[in-house]
């Protein structure tokens, strides 16, 4: 009898309904969901859809609705352990002591990633905000390397215009795994853009989430994305770089909805074993440690073929 595969969604959000936001989890302020998701991103709703679609776990990144405040992610992974792990949120405004100690109380809270959210760093011009790469967040970087925490990052407006940022990164702190989300928003629109993530292949300690395919100006199917971007990074960054995301609760709105786009993901790599393995579970694992245990483990470097 054949093994089910293992499925870990490697990106996903949580946050609070209305019910949960009015009594014990208020959203922050300016950031409440949009209406048609408001109430379909709570923790009891994701454990409805990773059951119908046979997901075993998944990594909750802190979504921007509770900006700081990581009380309902933390609450999800203390309640339910052996499907959730989380990514907090860094906030810059913090000095550097404070977002060591934030650090490293979120660590022992369950959290076993850090998202870079460049946009949230003061903006000094029309398309440029302060650097990633200086001061408290380049201490951060640092620092997740030696607790072997990978840092997520998100080129919502395009890698371009944080390519060189995240260069300074990859070298001062080399054993730092960073993970660039939705395949660096490299839309099918800019090759320019693509090439530079291809280039970032030199860098071994460097990962990409297969996610959010509806947000690189492609539609269901998405076979232009799994021709002209999956395919090459497979090839670039090799099986053991990459991870499989749905963006959960967005991916709602699209025509596959949740356990579609799992299927759709899985159809292009289900004829290779070894790669259908690493995409779907292997490489969430390597990076951030096995789920389906209470007991917390130490998460390593990425194993690299």
């Amino acid at each position: 009898m054949t093994t089910p595969l293992k499925i870990i969604d490697s990106h996903l959000h949580v946050w609070a309904n209305e019910q949960e936001a009015s009594s014990n989890f208020p959203y922050a302020p300016g950031q409440e969901p949009p209406e048609s998701l408001r109430n379909q991103a709570c923790t009891s709703c994701l454990l409805q859809q990773m059951d119908k679609s046979g997901v075993d776990g998944a990594l909750i990144v802190q979504p921007i609705n509770h900006k700081f405040d990581h009380s309902y992610v933390t609450s999800a992974i203390q309640t339910h352990p052996t499907h959730f792990k989380g990514m907090f949120l860094h906030d810059p405004s913090m000095t550097e002591a404070d977002a060591i100690s934030t650090l490293d109380d979120l660590a022992l809270a369950g959290f076993c990633g850090v998202r870079f959210n460049p946009y949230l760093w003061p903006k000094t011009n029309d398309d440029s905000w302060g650097k990633m790469s200086q001061g408290a967040g380049l201490e951060v970087y640092k620092r997740c390397g030696e607790l072997h925490m990978p840092v997520g990052v998100m080129c919502f407006q395009g890698l371009s215009l944080h390519y060189d940022d995240i260069v300074t990164l990859l070298e001062a702190s080399p054993k730092t795994t960073m993970i660039l989300d939705h395949l660096a928003f490299t839309s099918l629109d800019n090759d320019e853009t693509f090439q530079q993530l291809l280039q970032l292949a030199e860098y071994k300690q460097v990962m990409v989430k297969i996610s959010a395919l509806f947000r690189l100006k492609d539609s269901s199917p998405y076979n232009r994305v799994r021709t002209e971007r999956f395919e090459p990074l497979l090839r670039a960054f090799g099986k053991d770089r990459l991870m499989f995301g749905t963006d959960f609760p967005f991916v709602l709105e699209e025509p596959e909805s949740y356990g579609g786009m799992v299927e759709r993901v899985k159809s292009w790599v289900e004829s290779d074993e070894s790669v259908c393995n690493a995409l779907f579970y292997e490489t969430a694992e390597r990076a951030f440690g096995p789920w389906g245990t209470t007991t917390p483990s130490k998460v390593g470097e990425p194993k690299l073929s």
